[in-house]
């Protein structure tokens, strides 16, 4: 299959061509603020099921449907009969459009193969402009995961979706780099709280001013091979690159010394802070994640570093510990994942 690129500034008139595609059935990469996504179609499932397919994504890991309108969310959820009805109506209005995804009772409309097989359905509005206007020419909502081979770093640039996918789906849409970098916020409302599935943009912090927040087992700890995922990216080792990583936790100073030990041996790489940097100076091998104070430009800079690092042949990479406040928690979620939980505690 030949890929074919559109570049959209300016203009939309080249997504016509886009929503053609994802009309009959097609994949289509598309930015969004968070990272890009694969679309195909919700409501067909053999273009859905095609997701799977070019991604190399296990069957059940749940897919997320984009819309672009308030009505859709009642279209294609059954929303209304939700016993957390008030809840999940106030949490949509607060944060859509925007980086957040809501699981919510699914619509019959939407298959099966979409949920995998759940009776909920992740839903989500974004805020970007291609995104959205690709979706309302389309006429449907679309399944989207990140635009990704299923377990390496998500795409925030349509660089990385070449790189990942040329000549596994129909069309690139390059929207430019994103705003974000880190995937969505997953909330589930359920009695009266906030199940907190995967921390993103949308902060825990933030989402507390409407209900008492519980985090997933499934952010800190890794899901047994026979428990079920309720949302995407749950359950597999994700974001990873092929060098094993690991979480360095400790005093800042002796983080610093143990960096500086690992890169004696020039197989090994080091994933910092920029402040940690400075330490290091003079060594080989080291990659710079942000500012330690600065965890949106962390979300930003992570999927690309860990690109960065996987175009080298190391053995072993080692990394900084993020907050595990604001967006920072999501930034440490990532990294953990990456890690497949492997943490040093020094």
């Amino acid at each position: 299959m030949e890929t074919k690129i559109i570049k959209i500034q300016d203009d939309f008139a080249p997504l016509c061509e886009a929503a053609k595609i994802i009309k009959n059935g097609g994949l289509v990469a598309m930015p969004t603020e968070t990272v890009y996504g694969l679309g195909a179609n919700a409501l067909d499932p053999d273009a859905s099921r095609s997701i799977y397919v070019a991604k190399g994504r296990p069957s059940d890991n749940p897919l997320i449907i984009h819309i672009c309108d308030f009505e859709s969310l009642e279209k294609y959820t059954n929303i209304q009969k939700s016993p957390d009805r008030e809840l999940a109506m106030a949490l949509a209005q607060a944060f859509m459009p925007g980086p957040v995804t809501m699981i919510l009772p699914k619509a019959d409309i939407i298959p099966l193969v979409v949920t995998a097989g759940l009776d909920t359905v992740a839903v989500r509005f974004p805020s970007h402009p291609v995104a959205r206007e690709l979706i309302r020419l389309s006429g449907v909502p679309i399944a989207a995961p990140s635009a990704n081979l299923s377990g390496s770093p998500s795409p925030t640039c349509a660089r990385h979706v070449i790189n990942d996918l040329d000549g596994r789906i129909d069309i690139i849409v390059d929207g430019g780099a994103c705003e974000i970098g880190l995937e969505s916020t997953i909330i589930m409302p359920k009695n009266g709280r906030i199940k907190l599935l995967r921390p993103g943009g949308v902060t825990v912090e933030q989402l507390e001013k409407f209900a008492p927040v519980d985090a997933d087992k499934a952010l800190t700890e890794k899901l047994e091979s026979d428990e079920k995922p309720l949302a995407p990216g749950m359950k597999y080792r994700h974001y990873a690159p092929k060098a094993p990583v690991a979480i360095v936790s400790g005093e800042y100073g002796e983080v610093c010394r143990f960096f500086r030990k690992m890169l004696e041996n020039k197989n090994n790489a080091v994933l910092c802070f920029e402040e940690q940097k400075n330490e290091l100076c003079g060594l080989e091998n080291v990659f710079v994640l942000g500012r330690r104070s600065d965890s949106d430009q962390q979300a930003r800079q992570l999927f690309d570093k860990l690109r960065e690092i996987d175009g080298h042949n190391f053995e072993r990479v080692y990394a900084c510990e993020p907050s595990k406040d604001g967006v920072g928690f999501a930034v440490y979620n990532r990294l953990i994942k990456a890690c497949g939980f492997e943490v040093i505690k020094l």
